[in-house]
């Protein structure tokens, strides 16, 4: 099993009812009130359900391969266009190396792949304390950021 992180360390899973983009797609009546979280295939884009993205507590978003970067549009547009503000997980193929960049496109969660150190992990958001450019927590470029 997936170890679960959060950017201070290892969490508690939440249990909640998950469902496919499908299935909510063909039932969204009847699920609409449940704590409920999708779950979105690599393939699928935040623009099949943005303006519904508020009915869910949680939105996983798979990484079949870690090479495979369309879960970062997906948490951009989920966060940014559509201001979604429930927690953010990603799945799958998640390695060390992507967290500060997930972290950066609106991750909250991460279900790190069983090979990869706790330790190590949590080092990995703060491998950088400034980045130039904008992102989806603070809006503002290095620039108009006042560093202390």
């Amino acid at each position: 099993m997936a170890k679960l992180i959060n950017t201070t360390g290892l969490i508690q899973d939440t249990e909640l009812t998950q469902v496919t983009l499908s299935e909510w797609q063909e039932n969204s009546a009847s699920l609409k009130g449940q704590s409920l979280e999708l779950v979105l295939t690599s393939d699928q884009t935040a623009d099949l359900f943005g303006e519904e993205a508020h009915n869910f507590a949680r939105i996983s978003i798979e990484f079949p391969k870690f090479t495979d970067g369309r879960g970062y549009s997906a948490a951009r547009l989920l966060r940014e266009r559509y201001g979604y503000k429930g927690e953010l997980r990603a799945i799958g193929d998640v390695l060390i190396d992507q967290l500060f960049f997930m972290k950066r496109c609106g991750f909250d969660t991460y279900a790190l792949r069983e090979d990869q150190v706790l330790e190590d992990a949590i080092a990995a958001f703060s491998t950088f304390t400034a980045p130039y450019q904008n992102d989806a927590n603070d809006q503002r470029p290095l620039f108009r950021r006042r560093l202390n």
